[in-house]
């Protein structure tokens, strides 16, 4: 996820007049997004192909995942005070080409220790990556545009997740998964040239501009937030890592392609409606994300043999999920400012990782039939912190919404 530990400084490039987007800069930032959970994710799509080729169970290929966003959880803080004086255009290049190194090295191996390696270093190019987006955005948008700026990197997101990832898992069928990898390379390095063309270069921050980033968590709101982040993208990952092995579970397997590609374009919905209401309606918008989640793990648990019902439960967890990045960047930024991103950027990977495992150990323990009650479980005090959060984490009235 995204944070930054920079700020805007008066030697810096302003914002764009004339209160117009700077679209081509900006997608290349969700590229970059798109690339970061697309290389996340995407052994989820081809988990049990990969699990055979790499000689190991489905659990243990399933860490591939844990590895990565364990990487990205415990660097985030410590690489953006490590590289916090580096140019940001070049720190931005350098994660992208250590994505396309990590992806190709996925691509030939047969060696489960080794992928694994890979994916950890890919792990940490992705903590620098979610460390300049929000940064990036806010600086290239006009004020009165930075969250839609915010909202058009964060596309990226759902786009990895809609055609990426489905696409991804249908060539892994067709062609077979390292394939796949490879391609992924290939987009990796066609973004360091769209990087250099066009998104504007930015000096790091000096010492004395860096604040405490724990301090953040004794402002009001940001303990709340980062409960929410923490219980929800635990929540998804449980069921997202190893959503091949529970449809699997129930027959639908030879349809995860499919299926996927559902979730995904239900998520490009909730992003876009995200992005036009998060200034005036963070609150309820939050509220009704975690609802639609609720009653689609309530679906899957108990009518998962109805393919219709499972379709349904796609496009709800799809429209529930989809905005989360921006709603949850939003409210901690409000709550905490760029401290509270840099937290956000460590909770949220800590249990993205926390994820794969927990999904690991229930797979073994109980089954993936009990993937969607955990789910619910997670879920439930989630909705009751929102709802209780109406004075600083998720305030009725935010900070200069107009």
């Amino acid at each position: 996820m995204s944070t930054s530990q920079t700020e805007l400084r008066s030697d810096q490039a302003p914002a764009p007049d004339g209160g117009k987007l700077p679209w081509s800069p900006l997608l290349a930032l969700g590229t970059a997004a798109f690339m970061g959970i697309l290389t996340e994710a995407l052994p989820a799509g081809v988990l049990p192909e990969m699990a055979h080729d790499l000689s190991v169970s489905e659990s243990a290929a399933g860490q591939s995942l844990t590895i990565y966003a364990i990487a990205t959880g415990i660097s985030a803080i410590p690489i953006s005070k490590a590289t916090a004086a580096w140019r940001r255009r070049l720190l931005l290049l350098v994660s992208v080409l250590v994505f396309a190194v990590a992806n190709v090295v996925t691509a030939v191996s047969s060696n489960y220790p080794l992928t694994m390696v890979f994916r950890f270093a890919a792990g940490v190019a992705a903590a620098v990556v979610w460390a300049e987006l929000v940064g990036y955005a806010r600086r290239l948008a006009p004020p009165h545009l930075q969250g839609r700026a915010i909202a058009i990197t964060m596309a990226g997101i759902p786009l990895a997740l809609s055609l990426g990832i489905p696409v991804g898992t249908f060539l892994g069928k067709v062609f077979g998964w390292r394939l796949t990898f490879g391609l992924v390379t290939v987009v990796s390095l066609l973004l360091v040239v769209w990087i250099l063309a066009s998104v504007p270069d930015y000096p790091g921050s000096r010492p004395g501009q860096r604040e405490p980033i724990l301090k953040a968590l004794r402002l009001p709101g940001v303990v709340a937030v980062l409960f929410v982040v923490a219980a929800y993208v635990l929540a998804h990952n449980i069921l997202y890592t190893y959503i091949a092995t529970f449809l699997d579970e129930y027959g639908m397997g030879g349809s995860r392609d499919v299926i996927l590609l559902v979730f995904g374009l239900a998520s490009m919905v909730s992003i876009w409606i995200t992005g036009a209401l998060v200034d005036r309606r963070l609150r309820a918008l939050t509220i009704g994300s975690t609802a639609l989640f609720i009653v689609a793990s309530v679906l899957l648990g108990v009518l998962a043999t109805n393919s219709f019902t499972v379709y349904l439960a796609m496009v709800l967890w799809g429209l529930g999920w989809g905005g989360v990045a921006t709603l949850l960047q939003t409210a901690v930024t409000d709550a905490g400012g760029d401290r509270g991103q840099a937290l956000l950027v460590t909770t949220w990977n800590s249990f993205m990782a926390g994820g794969g495992a927990v999904g690991g150990i229930l797979l073994t323990a109980l089954g993936p039939t009990s993937f969607p009650w955990f789910v619910l479980a997670l879920l439930a005090p989630v909705l009751l912190v929102v709802l209780g959060g109406r004075s600083h984490a998720f305030p009725v009235e935010r900070p200069g919404a107009v």
